[in-house]
């Protein structure tokens, strides 16, 4: 007799099964997140379905095992590719989450554009527009999509059979969360469904050799939604970041087995789709204010890319007996605590005081590198007296009130003095082993701190 699909209990998070349900999630700790779905399909007919004459596979030595360099495939679109770790490897899973209306079937329709008009076979299956729609962004964004095949298809049965017959090279699916298999008594969207289609998509890129890209939505928390496994599952996750008021997108890496995890891509959402942006650092300081109180530059290092980037504090007296604090696009209370130090180490009252911390544009930044910035910021509005032109600043505030030393400083000053500016206040450390290699070109002025004390008596000179 054939055995019962029974009802069994998936964690939301991290996709942990239980025959009951239970309070908090033994795999990731997590609470109330365990929800009631039908299983998959039964233990005896998975049994059945791999066969009694499947021959068991073989171990095999670590030294025996040989590869070569892997082979990739340029996207087209340079920031794509270096988030990427270089382009496109042939048979690997890649994920693309974003908030909606981000990008993120603009960025995959242009790639696939792109990577159409090289002769590569390329198949665009989308769940949630017609053709004419997708027809209609492709003219949008100036895509002829002669070579570019398009279908409509939720069903992930029907999808095999297609690509199984075409053999593409290249898939994009748009989206995971509305796909489903029959076989699966759930809805689209549910656990079960996003654990097994995703499952079938890895053993088709796996098994052909098919780069397969996935559009995933995300949750108000900013993660992709559905099970956490599913980030598991995949070779590479790529989070489409950026405020839809601002122009600028900027596209990360959070996992990449074939690459770095730090790189980034920025591009700039124009009305013909997204453009690349070349040289980040000049559009992030585009109108920056001029002789400002409470505006710092500040490089920041993003895998192997250096940018600069505009923080602004506000300091003002308070009207209430607990003062406010607000950081936006650092971490609050990495805020909190370089104003405890300044107070304690300086001796500036800011206990009567509130403080507004911005990095400007909507960046995210969470190096500890910008410490000396916001320190410079908000001594810059206490004091009302503006940074000197033209200047700089980077380095990590410690506790006792120390500058300490960051890493990749002479890149950081390289990008610096490329872009005109004329004066760097960085650690100290950082300064005697720039001067001592002899990396920087000498076109700066280096001023190195030790402490916040020295950095407060700049704005005593």
């Amino acid at each position: 007799m054939a055995g019962k699909a029974k009802l069994v209990y998936f964690c939301k998070e991290c996709g942990f099964e239980s025959s009951k349900w239970l309070g908090q999630c033994p795999g990731c700790k997590q609470w109330n997140t365990f929800v009631e779905e039908p299983n998959a399909k039964p233990l005896s007919a998975r049994r059945q379905a791999v066969g009694p004459g499947a021959a068991a596979p073989v171990p095999q030595r670590l030294a025996e095992v040989a590869y070569g360099e892997q082979e990739r495939k340029s996207t087209g679109i340079g920031e794509l590719d270096r988030v990427l770790g270089g382009g496109i490897v042939a048979g690997s899973l890649v994920l693309v989450g974003g908030d909606p209306g981000i990008g993120k079937s603009t960025l995959l329709l242009q790639m696939c554009g792109k990577l159409a008009q090289g002769d590569c076979h390329v198949l665009y299956i989308s769940g949630e527009e017609s053709p004419q729609q997708i027809k209609m962004r492709a003219d949008r964004l100036d895509n002829p999509g002669e070579k570019l095949w398009l279908l409509a298809e939720t069903s992930l049965d029907v999808i095999e059979a297609v690509v199984g017959e075409q053999k593409p090279k290249i898939v994009v699916i748009d989206s995971i969360q509305t796909m489903y298999r029959e076989d699966v008594a759930a809805s689209p969207g549910s656990v079960s469904q996003v654990r097994e289609t995703t499952g079938s998509l890895l053993r088709i890129a796996k098994g052909q050799g098919i780069t397969i890209f996935i559009v995933g939505h995300v949750t108000k928390e900013g993660v992709v939604a559905g099970p956490r496994v599913l980030e598991h599952m995949v070779d590479t996750v790529l989070y489409f970041e950026g405020d839809k008021a601002a122009s600028y997108r900027i596209l990360r890496a959070v996992k990449n087995r074939f690459g770095s995890t730090n790189e980034i891509g920025v591009f700039e959402m124009r009305q013909n789709g997204l453009e690349e942006v070349q040289n980040p650092s000049e559009y992030m300081l585009e109108g920056r204010p001029e002789g400002e109180p409470g505006s710092v530059v500040a490089a920041m290092v993003e895998g192997s890319r250096t940018m600069l980037v505009e923080v602004q504090a506000l300091v003002c007296q308070t009207n209430f007996n607990m003062p406010r604090r607000t950081a936006a696009g650092t971490d609050y209370n990495r805020v909190t605590l370089l104003l405890a130090v300044l107070e304690k180490r300086t001796g500036i009252e800011l206990s009567f005081c509130d403080a507004y911390v911005n990095v400007a544009g909507g960046m995210k930044v969470n190096e500890p590198a910008l410490d000396l910035a916001v320190v410079f910021a908000i001594l810059s509005s206490y004091k009302n007296k503006a940074v000197p032109e033209h200047t700089i600043v980077f380095g990590e505030v410690g506790l006792t009130g120390e500058v300490r030393a960051v890493a990749m400083a002479e890149q950081r000053v390289a990008e610096a003095e490329k872009l005109g500016y004329a004066q760097c206040i960085l650690p100290y450390a950082n300064m005697e082993n720039i001067k001592k290699n002899g990396m920087v070109a000498g076109k700066i002025r280096l001023t190195g701190v030790r402490n916040v004390r020295e950095l407060f008596g700049l704005f005593e000179r």
